[in-house]
C-alpha cells in the first residue's frame, strides 16, 4: 500500500516541475523593448493553463496550447520607463527595469565581434568614462544547431554600458548605439549574435537556401547524425616534431641556458623575409633587454604588435602572457616580482602552421610601467626549435567546424530571436566569403529576403559595412577578390530599405581587424537616421550613377555628393583607373568640374571603362563629398 501511495506522489512532484512558467532567456529584467510597435512576449507552461501578464495597469490573458506554448501581445508602448512585468501560470515571474526604446540586432562575423575590451588602449577614455544605463547589450553566446532552428538559448542577459561592464560590447554596436541614443534620447537595445570568421551561408536559414542547392544539400546531410559523426572521427595523425626548445636542458627560455647557434633577426617582420625560406614551425626569439631601476620592482605591461600565429612570452624564465591564434593584439601584463634592473632575458616562442610566420609590422613592440618606456624593436636572434612538414591536403569542406556549416548559426544564434520585435538589423561581414565574391551578390540579398520573412515586420531596416581596405598596398592597376566583395555588396543597395556603411578609409594593410571601430560604428548610425529614423540628412558618401564618354575622357556623376564633391587631401581624386575596349587598365588623371569627375588618360584614346579604388587595400582612396564621407569603390567593366 505505501508503494502505490508513493509513486504517484512522485510523479506529481515530476508534473508539478514541469508545468513551471518558463520564460526565453531574452525576456528577463532589464530587457529593452521596441518602442511604439505592438510587443510579442512567449514563453512556456502547462499544456491548455492559463497565463496572465500584468503590464502598465493593464492585464493580458492568455491560454497555452496543448504543447505548453503560449503569447500574448502588449500594445505600442512610448519609450521610457523602467516598468515592471508579472506573468502569471501557476507559479508568478516578475521582470524588472524595463525600458521601452529601439532594439537592433547586430550580427556578422569578428569585425561585429570585435569587443571593446579589445580595442582598449584606443578607447581607453571611451570604456573608462562610459555611464549609459540606457544601452543595455544581450550577448548571444556562440551556439550551433544541425537539428533545425531552436526555441531558445541557454544562457544570456541584459547588461548596461556603464564602466567595465562595457568591456564586453561589439565595439562597432556600442559606439553605433551611442550615436543613436545622442541623437534622440531614447533606449538602445543591442542584441549582439555574432562569431568570428563565419561565412554568411552559417547565419542563413534553411528556407533562405532555397535558390542555393549545394548548402541546402549539406543542411539536409548535416540532420543525419551519424553522417555528424563519422566527420567526428579521430584522423591518425603524424607525430609533431620534437622542439628543440622544449627538449633541451635547460630549455631555450630558461636564463640559466647557454645560447649556441643563434642568428640575428629583426623584430618586427617575418622570418621568410629575413632570409628563412617556406618555414612553418617553432621559432623562438630572444634578447636581453636593458631595464631602467626606476621600472624594476614594478608591473608593466608588454606590447607585442601581433604574432603569426601562436606566441609564449618568458621574460627571466617565467611565462608572461601567450595567446594561441593570430588576429588579437598581444598585451601582457607583468606581474612587479617579474622585472630587474639591468639585464633581463626576453623570449618569444612562436608557433606558425601557414604562411609567414613571424611578428607583424607597423605594430606597437614596447614594454611600459609607471612613466618609463623601452622600445623591443630592432635586433633579436632566433632559432628555429622545430619544422613542420608540409601539409599533404586540406581537410574537406564537409569536415568543416560547426560555425562554418550552412544555418548551423541561423539555428543557434537567430531563430530563438525571431520573436523580439526588433528596429532594424546592424550586419558587418564578408571577409570569410571573399574568395567567392560572385555567389555573395546573391547570398546577401537572400540573407536580407530570409530574415525580414522570419521576423515578419515587413522590410525592415538593414545597414551593413562594406569591406575596408586590407592587406598590401598596390602600386599597379591590379585585380582583387577585396574589390569584388566590396562591389557585389555595393549592388545589394538595389534592394529596398538597405544602406552599406563605406569603410574603405577604415582599414589596416596588416590588420583584418582594423582598430577604428568608433568611426564605422558612428558612420553606420547615420545610415540608421536616413534609412531607420527617416532624417533628411547626408549619410553616405558618394555612390557612382553614371559614367559618360566624352572625346578622350570620361565623366563620371554620382549620387550623395551632399555640399558637393571634394577629396580629404585637397589633390585631385586618386586611385582612378581607365582603360579601353581591351580592358587593360592604367593610372588615370582626374579633376572635380560641376561636381563630376573628369577621368582621362594619355594612354588610351578611345576610353570605354574606369574603375576606382579597385584593389585589396587602395592607396589613397580621397573622393569624398563635403561632409568627409568617403565615395564607394565601383567598377563599369562588367
Amino acid at each position: 500500500m505505501k508503494n502505490l501511495i508513493i509513486i504517484p506522489l512522485f510523479l506529481f512532484s515530476i508534473c508539478s516541475g514541469s508545468a513551471q512558467l518558463k520564460l526565453p532567456h531574452l525576456i528577463r529584467d532589464s530587457m529593452i523593448l521596441q518602442r511604439d510597435e505592438k510587443i510579442k512576449l512567449w514563453g512556456w507552461a502547462s499544456a491548455h493553463e492559463k497565463v496572465q501578464v500584468r503590464f502598465n495597469g493593464k492585464v493580458y490573458k492568455t491560454t497555452a496550447d496543448a504543447g505548453g506554448n503560449w503569447n500574448v501581445h502588449l500594445p505600442p508602448t512610448k519609450a521610457g520607463g523602467p516598468y515592471r512585468i508579472d506573468i502569471t501560470a501557476g507559479n508568478t515571474i516578475t521582470l524588472q527595469d524595463i525600458l521601452f526604446g529601439d532594439v537592433w540586432f547586430c550580427s556578422g562575423q569578428s569585425n561585429m565581434v570585435h569587443q571593446m575590451n579589445v580595442h582598449d588602449v584606443t578607447y581607453a577614455r571611451d570604456i573608462a568614462e562610459a555611464n549609459d544605463p540606457q544601452i543595455r547589450q544581450f550577448l548571444v553566446p556562440t551556439l550551433t544547431s544541425f537539428s533545425g532552428p531552436e526555441t531558445d538559448l541557454p544562457a544570456g542577459y541584459w547588461s548596461p554600458a556603464v564602466g567595465d561592464a562595457v568591456r564586453p560590447f561589439s565595439a562597432v554596436a556600442y559606439f553605433f548605439a551611442k550615436k543613436i541614443y545622442e541623437k534622440y534620447k531614447v533606449p538602445i537595445g543591442i542584441i549582439n549574435a555574432s562569431v568570428g570568421g563565419t561565412p554568411i551561408e552559417a547565419w542563413m536559414s534553411e528556407e533562405g537556401t532555397k535558390d542555393f542547392p549545394a548548402q541546402l544539400a549539406t543542411i539536409q546531410k548535416n540532420k543525419d547524425t551519424a553522417y555528424r559523426n563519422s566527420l567526428q572521427q579521430p584522423v591518425a595523425k603524424s607525430q609533431p616534431p620534437i622542439d628543440a626548445g622544449r627538449n633541451a636542458h635547460p630549455e631555450w627560455q630558461d636564463p640559466n641556458y647557454v645560447p649556441k647557434g643563434w642568428h640575428n633577426i629583426n623584430i618586427p617582420g617575418y622570418w621568410e623575409d629575413q632570409g628563412v625560406k617556406d618555414l612553418n614551425g617553432v621559432v623562438w626569439y630572444r634578447r636581453e633587454i636593458e631595464i631602467p631601476a626606476s621600472m624594476a620592482g614594478k608591473p608593466a605591461t608588454v606590447f607585442l604588435g601581433r604574432i603569426v600565429d601562436a606566441d609564449e612570452l618568458y621574460i627571466n624564465g617565467q611565462q608572461t602572457g601567450s595567446t594561441p591564434y593570430q588576429y588579437p593584439q598581444r598585451r601582457y601584463k607583468v606581474n612587479a616580482d617579474v622585472l630587474k634592473a639591468g639585464k633581463n632575458l626576453f623570449v618569444v616562442r612562436v608557433t606558425n602552421n601557414a604562411g609567414k610566420g613571424g611578428f607583424v609590422p607597423d605594430k606597437p613592440y614596447y614594454i611600459f610601467s609607471d612613466k618609463d618606456t623601452i622600445d623591443l624593436k630592432g635586433e633579436w636572434q632566433y632559432k628555429v626549435g622545430a619544422a613542420f612538414p608540409p601539409v599533404a591536403r586540406k581537410e574537406p569542406i564537409t569536415n568543416m567546424p560547426p560555425q562554418y556549416q550552412p544555418a548551423a548559426l541561423y539555428n543557434a544564434m537567430v531563430a530563438p530571436e525571431i520573436n523580439y520585435t526588433i528596429k532594424g538589423i546592424c550586419w558587418y561581414q564578408g571577409e570569410a566569403n571573399a574568395g567567392q565574391p560572385a555567389a555573395y551578390e546573391r547570398q546577401l540579398p537572400a540573407l536580407i529576403s530570409d530574415w525580414r520573412a522570419k521576423w515578419a515586420q515587413g522590410p525592415l531596416p538593414f545597414l551593413y559595412v562594406q569591406l575596408p581596405g586590407f592587406m598590401d598596398y598596390n602600386y599597379l592597376p591590379a585585380e582583387s577578390n577585396w574589390a569584388l566583395m566590396r562591389a557585389s555588396q555595393l549592388k545589394t543597395l538595389s534592394v529596398p530599405n538597405t544602406a552599406m556603411t563605406v569603410a574603405i578609409d577604415l582599414g589596416e594593410w596588416n590588420d583584418v581587424h582594423p582598430d577604428n571601430k568608433k568611426a564605422v560604428g558612428e558612420r553606420m548610425a547615420l545610415t540608421a537616421m536616413k534609412v531607420a529614423y527617416k532624417e533628411n540628412i547626408i549619410y553616405t558618401g558618394p555612390l557612382y550613377q553614371s559614367a559618360a564618354v566624352a572625346q578622350n575622357k570620361i565623366i563620371v556623376s554620382f549620387t550623395q555628393t551632399g555640399g558637393g564633391l571634394t577629396t580629404k587631401d585637397g589633390d585631385a581624386p586618386a586611385t582612378f583607373e581607365i582603360a579601353g575596349a581591351d580592358k587593360k587598365f592604367v593610372w588615370a588623371s582626374t579633376k572635380i568640374e560641376d561636381n563630376k569627375v573628369v577621368v582621362w588618360s594619355d594612354e588610351i584614346s578611345h576610353p570605354l571603362y574606369i574603375r576606382y579604388a579597385w584593389s585589396d587595400n587602395p592607396v589613397n582612396p580621397n573622393l569624398c563629398n563635403q561632409e568627409q564621407l568617403p565615395a564607394s569603390p565601383f567598377r563599369t567593366d562588367e
